[in-house]
């Protein structure tokens, strides 16, 4: 493959990377405002947020089902404008059945979308050699800054969501398309695993990747626990305004961008378990110092250390799972995807319930605890596949699945 065309590809996956940044921020920063326009009520919106990401866990298991016959370029190409549209139809709705059903379509093309573009970032990692997986992922944080910045836009000038969604879709739905002509994939392992691919797929055992599962979950519950709750507890917690009561968020995107950005040099010189070891220390240390923070300028600092630590996490899970499994990455990374979506439906209202419960400082000592625990499984981040690794069999020839 050339240098040339490998380039295309890697342009071409991040642009999508950074339109989904964009889409996803349009979508949570305005649910406020799509509340109002369809009349959700308190007690059913939570009905409608869980919806998203159960559906998104459901087209990630198709996904990995469909890419056994296409692909994950031709699942990507397809699922990026049925997201965009989605987007649209929940902004031009204007009955509560009109945003079930525009969501559900975000939610399962979402699945689908996040699956393979993390299965081609794996692939294309492959084929170059070296840690890229940080920069997707830093563009797709890029991305969410923008699109947060373009619904901050809206509601400042009080722009109906069409209005805001349309010059986004019209702009980003025709670059994504164009852009998907580009896409490429790595070539698949070469030797043993190769032939064992060949002859009818590998295994991918769920205990040997259960540990990539549990830090995937680990790290989405901090983030949700970050977009869900950090204005509040600066504001009722640590007393801040409510103005800066909205500054932690914006802060922890601009450290994750910056983060991840960075990240894959470190990866490349210091070793994925080191950067993934450093990260989830820095995380944890960043929700200590939140849940002791004497006022709101502390939480500052604790807000963005957990955007500094937790960046690096979930791009090496996936890239992480790719080398475990070399003959089947698409599935395990299709597999892992969905532990993205439980850490997200965990994260939110764990923390409420023990901060109702409990104490909102001590809820935060939850997350921290958990993403420390990622230490634990730290090794399952080396060069080497876990999977031939302390006294495991190599996968048998199998049927994937």
């Amino acid at each position: 493959m050339t240098d040339a065309r490998l380039r295309h590809g890697r342009a071409s996956l991040a642009l999508s990377f950074l339109v989904q940044g964009v889409t996803f921020a349009l979508l949570v920063t305005r649910i406020p405002a799509i509340q109002d326009q369809y009349g959700i009520s308190d007690g059913l919106l939570p009905v409608f947020l869980a919806a998203v990401p159960i559906l998104a866990g459901v087209g990630s298991v198709v996904t990995e089902k469909v890419v056994a016959r296409v692909r994950p370029g031709t699942v990507l190409r397809w699922a990026q404008p049925v997201v965009l549209l989605a987007l649209l139809g929940v902004g031009g709705g204007g009955e509560v059945w009109h945003v079930a059903l525009a969501l559900g379509v975000f939610g399962l093309a979402v699945g689908a979308l996040d699956a393979s573009m993390n299965m081609m970032g794996v692939s294309l990692q492959r084929a170059y050699g070296r840690s890229i997986m940080l920069g997707f992922h830093a563009v797709y944080s890029l991305g969410g800054i923008a699109g947060a910045s373009m619904a901050w836009a809206g509601a400042h000038w009080d722009l109906s969501l069409l209005v805001s969604y349309l010059p986004a879709v019209v702009v980003l739905l025709p670059a994504a398309f164009i852009g998907s002509r580009w896409y490429t994939e790595g070539k698949g392992p070469q030797g043993p695993d190769a032939a064992v691919a060949g002859a009818g797929g590998v295994s991918v055992p769920f205990k040997l990747l259960l540990p990539l599962c549990l830090v995937m979950s680990f790290a989405y519950i901090g983030d949700s626990t970050v977009s869900n709750w950090s204005a509040k507890y600066l504001q009722d917690v640590l007393g801040s305004s409510e103005q800066m009561s909205t500054v932690p968020y914006n802060v922890y995107m601009v450290t994750t961008l910056l983060g991840r950005a960075v990240g894959d040099i470190g990866v490349r010189r210091l070793g994925a378990v080191a950067v993934v070891r450093g990260g989830s220390v820095l995380a944890a240390a960043g929700f200590g110092v939140v849940a002791v923070a004497p006022g709101a300028w502390a939480g500052m600092l604790g807000f963005t250390m957990l955007g500094l630590g937790l960046c690096v996490i979930v791009p090496q899970t996936f890239a992480a799972a790719g080398r475990m499994f070399p003959g089947a990455s698409d599935v395990a990374i299709a597999r892992l995807n969905i532990f993205n979506y439980v850490g997200f439906l965990v994260g939110s209202p764990l923390v409420g319930a023990l901060g109702d419960a409990w104490s909102y400082r001590g809820a935060m000592l939850v997350p921290m605890v958990l993403v420390l625990a990622t230490l634990v499984y730290a090794r399952s981040f080396g060069p080497e596949p876990a999977r031939y690794g302390g006294g495991h069999e190599r996968p048998r020839t199998a049927d994937v699945g």
